[in-house]
This record gives structure tokens, C-alpha cells and sequence, in this order.
């Protein structure tokens, strides 16, 4: 945002990738000013790359969470009909357009919407009812 801001202003210096260059200094002067707010030093480039290798080694190693996958497959079996029918449709089918997905399983696009919406709040609902906190799975 602060960079669209900042663009009509812009003056190139002839380098190129100018509005790039301004970004990345607009984005790591915003990244220290909320450290700063924390009172916390920002991490040098080797202790991240440590990290990022630890992170890529646990997700080697370790792979999805088979507990959580079953969590989700059973609560995928709890769906209603239509809700059900349509959440399934649009995973299976995913790269088709909703229009098409609808009429795959006899709806219009509406009702089709409303029900991939309906079996997300369910899912939602359900999972939240087993323990799994989404926020910290999703991030």
C-alpha cells in the first residue's frame, strides 16, 4: 500500500528496477519500525537460514499430520447431503469454473455457492469441536 502511495511521487534514478528497489527499502524500514515496537533485534540472515532449514527438514521427515487428516475426513463424512456433495465436487474438480461444478451436480450457481459455503462452516464448526484450532493450523 505504501509503495502505491509512494509511486506517482517516484523519480527514477536510472538504475534499473527502481520501484522494486523502493519497495524492498519501504518494506524493511516498516519490518525494523515494528520490531522496534516489540523491543526485539531483528534476526540475522544465517540464524533464518538455519531456521528455514530446520523447518524444511521437519516438513521432509515428518510429512501432513495424519491426525489431523483423519479429523478432517471425518468431519467431511458428517456433511450433509447437498453441502456435502458440493464441498466434494469443488475439491475434487477444483480447476473447473463454479458455474460448470454446479451444473455437474444439478444446481444452480447460487445454491451451489451456499452450500460450499454452508459445508466450510461446518467444517469449521466441527473441527473446532475436536480441538483443532484452525488459525494455528492455516498459518
Amino acid at each position: 500500500m505504501r509503495v502505491w502511495q509512494t509511486a506517482p511521487r517516484f523519480k527514477s534514478d536510472g538504475k534499473p528496477n527502481g520501484l522494486l528497489r523502493l519497495a524492498v527499502r519501504i518494506a524493511r524500514n516498516l519490518a525494523v519500525s515494528e520490531l522496534r515496537k516489540v523491543k526485539t533485534d531483528p534476526a540475522e540472515a544465517e540464524d533464518l537460514e538455519r531456521a528455514l532449514a530446520r523447518l524444511e527438514a521437519y516438513e521432509v521427515r515428518e510429512g501432513p499430520d495424519p491426525l489431523l487428516r483423519h479429523l478432517v475426513e471425518e468431519c467431511r463424512k458428517k456433511l450433509p447431503g447437498k453441502p456435502g456433495l458440493a464441498l466434494t465436487q469443488r475439491l475434487e474438480c477444483g480447476g473447473e469454473p463454479d458455474v460448470a461444478l454446479a451444473a455437474q451436480v444439478g444446481m444452480k450457481l447460487n445454491t451451489f455457492l451456499q452450500n460450499v459455503t454452508r459445508a466450510r462452516r461446518l467444517m469449521a464448526d466441527c473441527l473446532k469441536k475436536k480441538g483443532v484450532d484452525l488459525e494455528a493450523e492455516l498459518s
